[in-house]
C-alpha cells in the first residue's frame, strides 16, 4: 500500500508509524485508519522489526475524527454521510474497514474476535506498540493510544475523551479498555466530563506510563524502544503481550494454566538457551525470536 496520510520508517529493529496530517493535528480519516492498520500489519510481519512506535507529526498526536466529516454527519445524518446508503457504511467511510487480506491474516493467526474490531486489532499485533503522545490525543486519538501496549507522553501531551461534548457516546470499546487502565471512577470522570487532562495528571492516574520533557521526547521514547529491541527476547515479548491481553478474558486459574503451557514451550526455545548463555558469558544477547 502507498501511504498518503501516514509515514513508515524503520531503523535498528524499531518501526515508527507517524500520523501525517500535521496541519489538522493529525485528525482521523478513513484513509488514515486503513493506512495505520496496513502499517501495523507490515511491522508485525517483518522479522526485522521488534518494537513499534506510533506517533504524530507536528504538534499533535491525533485530535480525533476530522471535524469536516463530523459536520457532514451532523448535518445530514449518518445514513447520508458521503453518499453512503446505511449508518454502517457511513461509519466505515470515516473509520476505515478491514481488507480481505487482513481478515485472512487474522484467521491464520487465530486472532480472537475481540481483537478484530476497528481499533482493538492493535493487541493482536505480535510486537510491543508504544504510543508516543507528543501533543493532543482526543476522541479517536485517545482510543488509538489506549489499544497500544504503552503510552509515553511529552510534557506537551493533552488527553480528552471528547465524546460527551459532541453529543456522542463511549465509542469503539473505550468503556471496556479505559477502566482497565485508569480504574472505574477515573474512567467515568474522563468520559462524563470530557475534560482536558495534562501529561502529569495522566501519569498520576495511570493513563501515561512515562512523561518526558518536550525537548528530547522522541529520543527518550526510542531509547526505551531500542532497549526492548536489543536486550530482551522477542519471543518473550510476543508471548507476554498475548498472555496479558488474553488474560483480560480469563479467570486466574485459566491464566495460570496457560502460563504453565507457555513455560514448557519457552524452556524448549532458542531464546531461552541464549538468555542463559549470554548471562553466563557476560556478553550482549543475540536473540532470534525462536
Amino acid at each position: 500500500m502507498t501511504y498518503t496520510e501516514v509515514l513508515y520508517d524503520k531503523a535498528d529493529r524499531v518501526a515508527i508509524v507517524t500520523l501525517n496530517r500535521p496541519e489538522k493535528l493529525n485528525a482521523w480519516t478513513g484513509v488514515m485508519a486503513e493506512e495505520v492498520r496496513d502499517a501495523m500489519g507490515r511491522a508485525g510481519a517483518d522479522d526485522g522489526v521488534r518494537v513499534i512506535v506510533l506517533t504524530g507529526a507536528g504538534r499533535g498526536f491525533c485530535a480525533g475524527a476530522d471535524m469536516a466529516d463530523l459536520k457532514g454527519a451532523a448535518g445530514q445524518g449518518t445514513s447520508n454521510l458521503n453518499g453512503s446508503e446505511s449508518p454502517e457504511e457511513a461509519v466505515s467511510l470515516l473509520m476505515g474497514t478491514r481488507t480481505e487480506e487482513q481478515r485472512e491474516a487474522e484467521n491464520r493467526l487465530n486472532v480472537r474476535s475481540d481483537f478484530r474490531k476497528r481499533y482493538s486489532y492493535l493487541p493482536a499485533v505480535p510486537k510491543p506498540i508504544i504510543a508516543a503522545i507528543n501533543g493532543p490525543a482526543a476522541g479517536l486519538g485517545l482510543i488509538l493510544s489506549l489499544y497500544c501496549d504503552l503510552r509515553f507522553a511529552s510534557e506537551k501531551a493533552r488527553f480528552s475523551t471528547a465524546f460527551s461534548r459532541r453529543g456522542l457516546i463511549a465509542e469503539h470499546g473505550i468503556s471496556w479498555v479505559l477502566p482497565r487502565i485508569v480504574g472505574l471512577s477515573n474512567a467515568l470522570d474522563l468520559l462524563f466530563s470530557a475534560r482536558m487532562v495534562d501529561a502529569h495528571e495522566a501519569f498520576r492516574m495511570g493513563l501515561a506510563n512515562r512523561v518526558f520533557p518536550e525537548e528530547g521526547f522522541m529520543a527518550g521514547v526510542l531509547a526505551y524502544a531500542s532497549d526492548l529491541a536489543t536486550q530482551v527476547s522477542p519471543r518473550s515479548l510476543r508471548v507476554m503481550k498475548r498472555q496479558v491481553w488474553e488474560a483480560q478474558f480469563q479467570s486466574l486459574a485459566e491464566a495460570a494454566s496457560s502460563a504453565d503451557r507457555e513455560l514448557v514451550l519457552s524452556l524448549q526455545s532458542d531464546d531461552f538457551r541464549e538468555g542463559v548463555a549470554h548471562f553466563l558469558e557476560k556478553r550482549p544477547p543475540e536473540f532470534t525470536g525462536t
